[in-house]
């Protein structure tokens, strides 16, 4: 009976484990995030409530979870022969055969056709700016050149950087300095913060025949790019003024370290160890610039 018991428990967390890991769990909510906070911000300068615009929140969130999440399980699907040869992507589900192929695909087509829906829901804008994104992950990106420029990075990072256009939408129209700069810090961060990614998985990369930047032109170049894209979010605190003088000096100064850690790459004798400390700053930087944005608008 015991032994049935932690049977069945195994089972339940093996299961858990291949759907976090379809979802890209992490990569999911990091997508979502900047949909609530661009909805927050709409509310904060249109002067409207929550209370007005709760079933409108509801759509949106639900309607860019399951469109993002569709487009994730369909990246899953197209590159399982990538997956199968690095190291960090043989445990997904789509690798070891636990939920077969076809299912994978049913379910991305599912969950991206649901999710645009909802959205239309909200209204035409909120789903353009999702389709937008569904479109530059899942075609530009995986389908088209993840395997063959190494400017697959830009051509993601537009996926990503609309995600607050999406939340702004929802609420009011995104001809405004606020959605726009945050879709640019959105777009550049993404930049050094894949980077580093590419250049801790350079071998894992290389081996699978994806053209990241590390691998086809190496760690140096890769670094100046990183610098080049730290030092283009410089200015633009100073286009959220409205936000206030702290978040404009906290955010100046988030850039600052930012970029001084950036710099001290090429200085490093181990790059690989530089790269890990890239990242986790790069997921840092984006936590505190959010908590920020929510700081100066509640107090």
């Amino acid at each position: 009976m015991i032994d049935q018991t932690a049977s069945r428990a195994v089972s339940q967390t093996s299961v858990i484990a291949d759907i976090k890991s379809l979802f890209k769990g992490l990569v999911l909510i990091s997508n979502v995030l900047p949909v609530l906070i661009g909805f927050w911000l709409a509310l904060y300068f249109s002067g409207g409530s929550f209370g007005d615009h709760w079933l409108t929140f509801v759509l949106t969130i639900i309607g860019s979870i399951t469109l993002i999440g569709g487009a994730l399980v369909l990246n899953n699907w197209y590159d399982v022969d990538i997956d199968t040869v690095m190291k960090r992507t043989q445990h997904r589900p789509t690798v070891t055969g636990t939920i077969s192929l076809r299912s994978v695909l049913i379910l991305g087509i599912g969950l991206s056709v649901i999710g645009f829906n909802l959205m239309l829901f909200t209204n035409v804008e909120v789903a353009v700016y999702g389709l937008i994104g569904w479109f530059t992950y899942v075609v530009l990106y995986t389908m088209w050149s993840k395997r063959k420029y190494t400017w697959n990075t830009l051509i993601g990072s537009v996926s990503g950087a609309v995600t607050p256009l999406i939340g702004w939408a929802a609420v009011s129209s995104t001809f405004h300095i606020v959605p726009i700069v945050l879709f640019v810090v959105m777009f550049l961060w993404q930049m050094p913060h894949t980077y580093a990614i590419a250049m801790k998985k350079c071998e894992e990369y290389a081996a699978a025949k994806v053209a990241m930047l590390p691998v086809v032109r190496g760690f140096q170049l890769t670094k100046r790019q990183s610098v080049v894209y730290i030092a283009c979010l410089l200015p633009l605190p100073f286009f959220l003024a409205t936000l206030g003088t702290v978040f404009v000096v906290v955010a100046t100064v988030l850039n600052i370290v930012w970029l001084g850690i950036g710099i001290s790459g090429f200085f490093v004798k181990n790059e690989l160890r530089w790269a890990h400390v890239m990242f986790l700053s790069s997921l840092h930087y984006l936590m505190v610039f959010f908590f920020l944005i929510m700081f100066v608008t509640m107090f």
